[in-house]
């Protein structure tokens, strides 16, 4: 118990940004394998991320040491080690909640699979949606959340609804023991501590990007 406690307070320590660029370096060191590259350097790997080689080394040195100095990183090693980290050599089962044309287009994306991601199934409140095959899923009625959510064991749900009806949602799947959320919805959701979630928000991300676009008139 001691051990997990500890386990969970180091990942608390790890900035939240350095675990948002850690699926970006496995993506990046994936190519890199299938292109047969054996070495990478910080320099090489910070050129594909856009950070510098000094952030590569600090995001890293968070989970122990990868490589040795002036002789680089072993792709194979890193690769392993950061999926690893990541949890990605194991098995999710992820639901989806909404299933409009946003969560229509999730459901039917083939990237899940291949990363450990299974989705097991989709709910929505709509009858004219319910019933409906969309992927491989049959949708289910939002009735059924609980019970299905409880039994087939699903940890991390993707959320898709209106904002009238996001938390409520979260708070049903928190309850359910789901402790991972992707929220689609244009909002902030509160969800209690020991559970992870992240927001997605295009027009947020438009605005941030703006910012780097200084006082250009030139639009």
């Amino acid at each position: 118990m001691v051990g997990n406690q500890n386990q969970e307070e180091d990942r608390a320590d790890v900035p939240e940004v350095v675990v948002t660029r850690l699926p970006q370096y496995v993506r990046i060191l994936n190519r890199l394998l299938e292109e047969g590259t054996e070495v990478v350097s910080s320099q090489q790997l910070g050129a594909k991320l856009q950070v510098t080689p000094a952030q590569i080394r600090k995001d890293l040195s968070y989970f122990g040491r990868f490589g040795k100095q002036g002789r680089g990183y072993s792709v194979r090693h890193l690769h392993d080690r950061l999926r690893d980290i990541l949890g990605l050599n194991s098995y999710w089962n992820v639901a989806v909640v909404g299933v409009g044309r946003l969560g229509r287009a999730i459901l039917s994306y083939p990237g899940f699979t291949p990363d450990g991601f299974h989705l097991v199934a989709a709910f929505d409140a709509s009858e004219d949606v319910v019933g409906l095959q969309v992927g491989d899923l049959t949708v289910q009625s939002i009735d059924e959340l609980e019970e299905v959510v409880s039994g087939q064991n699903i940890s991390i749900a993707i959320v898709a609804v209106p904002v009238s009806f996001t938390q409520e949602v979260i708070d049903t799947l928190v309850d359910c023991g789901v402790r991972a959320i992707l929220n689609y919805a244009p909002t902030s959701p509160q969800v209690p501590e020991g559970v992870r979630i992240r927001n997605i928000d295009p027009v947020i991300a438009l605005q941030s990007m703006t910012y780097y676009l200084g006082d250009s008139t030139d639009h």
